[in-house]
């Protein structure tokens, strides 16, 4: 069974405290208590969206620096990882034809089996 979240319709002491001493303090003469609290509910529900909206800021803020680490610890992870270039050995100069000198011996001992055998 689901349970819907319900929303928190009180604010806390300490904003309601903060929205009637805003409200009061811009009192104007002849201002109704009525108006006056209507004027600190809507500085509470200010208060209440600018909480909020710091609140979802420092939520993206954290995301973003967890998603930047992340980023960075993968690219070590990458870094560290990756083949090294192996530097290719100039010393010789006969290395390049140690291959094809290797292939053309194998033809050759090929050809000089089939040749071979071929004659009894």
């Amino acid at each position: 069974m689901r349970y819907a979240k319900h929303k928190r319709s009180e604010a806390s002491p300490e904003t309601q405290e903060e929205a009637g001493r805003i409200a009061r303090a811009t009192q104007k003469p002849g201002q109704s208590k009525e108006q006056t609290r209507l004027i600190a509910q809507g500085i509470q529900k200010g208060i209440e969206e600018y909480k909020k909206q710091q609140k979802a800021r420092a939520r993206a803020a954290d995301k973003a620096r967890k998603q930047q680490a992340r980023d960075n610890q993968d690219a070590s992870l990458s870094e560290s990882f990756a083949p090294e270039e192996v530097p290719e050995d100039t010393d010789s100069p006969y290395r390049a034809w140690l291959p094809w000198l290797l292939l053309l011996l194998s033809w050759l001992g090929f050809g000089l089996y089939f040749w071979l055998s071929k004659t009894p």
